[in-house]
């Protein structure tokens, strides 16, 4: 077998009739049914592919867990810790899934699979990141746990969907920032709206939200009279976001007070257009 990836693939597409006479045929064996050491490796990890198969993860994960327990110097012994790792996510346990999945890593950081287990180990992070409300670590653990996919094992098969997912995770962050900035500007705290939005455009630039953080900066700047940012904010966004709606909102707000769109003064927001528009970052 070239890959656990591979070896998954054949799990669930093929189920085969199983050794563990034992079972009796029946769709679900609780652990401790059966005396495992009366039986091989081989007919264990099996009878764990089996439960995998039959959609039954959380099983499967304790039925490999057999596996390391009674023959820890096996062959399949190591290939069981990745697949507990996997069938834990699968069952949506995802600490006892980082756990295997770091416990791989950790005793078999050069094997085929340790890209895998890597991923694995980011998935579980990656696939909380909607549960949570306002608290971001998630979201951070899942990034850097990508970046050690993207950085460690850069010609692996995981590495362009953990170039996706480490995209779409840093996306979220941004999200997150403008949520709060909005309702501060709903509830007219225009500084801590400003606050909120000016994270967004330092520090996400590449992510979809940066037009509209700029448009709300001119609607928290005009709103607190700084004329000169709310311009500047303005000059960014027609050089950089020109064909968006946030453009023709902020270009009707400003024009509508006389005021053009252009860099006025020395602030923050005209270091970002040297940057970002000029390309002068001394």
């Amino acid at each position: 077998m070239n890959t656990t990836k591979r070896r998954i693939g054949l799990v669930v597409g093929t189920v085969s009739v199983l050794a563990l006479s034992a079972c009796g045929g029946a769709d679900r064996v609780e652990l401790g049914t059966v005396n495992y050491e009366d039986f091989t490796a081989q007919q264990i990890y099996e009878r764990a592919e089996f439960d995998l198969a039959r959609n039954n993860p959380e099983l499967a994960a304790e039925v490999f867990a057999e596996v390391e327990r009674l023959y820890p110097y096996s062959d399949l012994a190591k290939r069981s810790v990745i697949m507990q790792a996997f069938s834990h996510h699968e069952a949506k346990n995802y600490e006892d899934s980082r756990a295997s999945a770091q416990r791989f890593i950790d005793f078999y950081p050069t094997d085929e699979d340790a890209a895998y287990a890597q991923y694995l180990l980011a998935l579980s992070y990656y696939d909380q990141i909607d549960e949570v409300g306002r608290d971001q670590k998630l979201t951070f653990e899942a990034l850097q746990a990508l970046r050690e996919v993207i950085e460690r094992y850069p010609e692996s098969q995981y590495s362009r969907s953990a170039k996706l997912k480490f995209e779409l995770a840093f996306d979220h962050l941004a999200s997150k920032e403008m949520e709060v900035g909005r309702f501060y500007l709903r509830r007219d705290h225009y500084t801590s709206a400003i606050n909120r939005f000016r994270v967004v455009v330092e520090d996400f630039q590449t992510t979809t939200h940066t037009a509209e953080a700029l448009h709300r900066l001119v609607e928290g700047y005009l709103s607190l009279g700084l004329t000169n940012e709310a311009r500047t904010a303005g000059a960014i966004l027609g050089h950089n976001f020109r064909g968006t709606e946030w453009y023709e909102d902020s270009y009707r707000l400003l024009t509508g007070r006389g005021l053009t769109l252009e860099v006025v003064g020395d602030n923050w927001l005209s270091q970002v257009y040297r940057q970002t528009v000029q390309g002068r970052w001394l």
